[in-house]
């Protein structure tokens, strides 16, 4: 297991500061988000091949892993012009992924919280928005991943899994964010993630891992790893049989408990038994 952060819980950061900055902290990979990690990128236009080089060889001199790159699009969405500024950012980011020498670009399908309607009136959008990107991610040889959240058209295990049947490709990963798809944390937990890693398993390219608790209107309240709701111990039972090497990113982490975060997925990792 590589542990990883999602860079821009640390705020923008100089390019020459950040690559060390995760060092110091003990964290192996990256996950980066270009506008939202740096204090020179401002927006996908302010990236250019020298910039791109100087986060290469930055994150290559203090042997960080740049495992994502993330470019959360509205993919799904039914306005063409918000869509096809999604799809073509997410294009760039492909040509930016290749000159990084990162692992994946990353994305959920959606940006707003839909209704069972809406998810069905955005999924053809997201279809099309996917097997686009999937085409170019091959013209390129580089890889792209998809993230499945229950509010978004990319909703559940049976989409998912038929997301990748359509399009048959290598080249579209998955990333597994557990607190993205349970909806329902009283169900039987064990049994749910052994629906999802056995059907979808070999897929998975990257897990997030946060937790939460929900109060009494039902308000989503993020929470140290292993005070809420997820139980992820027969996740990291899989992963460490099947995916050993795996890169689980440590999302909506906060400063002040970042390290008993860090502390408690190395334990985690190390104290379950296969």
């Amino acid at each position: 297991m590589l542990i990883a952060a999602r860079t821009h819980d640390y705020g923008k950061q100089p390019i020459d500061r950040l690559a060390g900055l995760l060092k110091g902290e003990g964290i192996d990979a990256a996950q980066l988000v270009l506008p939202k990690g740096f204090t020179e990128i401002s927006s996908y236009d302010d990236v250019t091949p020298e910039i791109i080089e100087r986060i290469r060889s930055d994150f290559e001199r203090e042997g960080i892993k740049i495992h994502i790159l993330g470019c959360y699009m509205d993919l799904g969405n039914p306005d063409d012009d918000v869509r096809k500024n999604a799809v073509d950012t997410f294009k760039k980011c492909l040509a930016f992924n290749k000159m990084l020498g990162a692992s994946i670009v990353g994305s959920e399908t959606a940006y707003p919280h839909l209704t069972d309607e809406e998810k069905k009136i955005w999924h053809p959008y997201m279809m099309d928005s996917i097997a686009r990107l999937v085409e170019e991610a091959e013209r390129l040889e580089v890889d792209m991943a998809v993230e499945p959240v229950y509010w978004h058209p990319l909703k559940d295990l049976e989409t998912t899994a038929k997301v990748f049947d359509k399009m048959n490709s290598s080249r579209l990963r998955m990333i597994f964010d557990p607190a993205n798809v349970l909806e329902h944390p009283e169900i039987d937990q064990d049994a749910y993630w052994d629906e999802w890693l056995s059907e979808l398993g070999d897929k998975i390219e990257a897990v997030h891992m946060k937790d939460f608790v929900l109060v009494e209107n039902g308000e989503y309240i993020p929470v140290c790893l292993g005070e809420g709701v997820i139980r992820y111990e027969r996740i990291i039972r899989w992963l460490k049989k099947n995916k050993p090497d795996i890169v689980i990113v440590r999302e909506e982490l906060q400063m002040e408990t970042a390290q008993q975060d860090l502390k408690y997925m190395r334990e985690l990792w190390e104290n379950t038994v296969m």
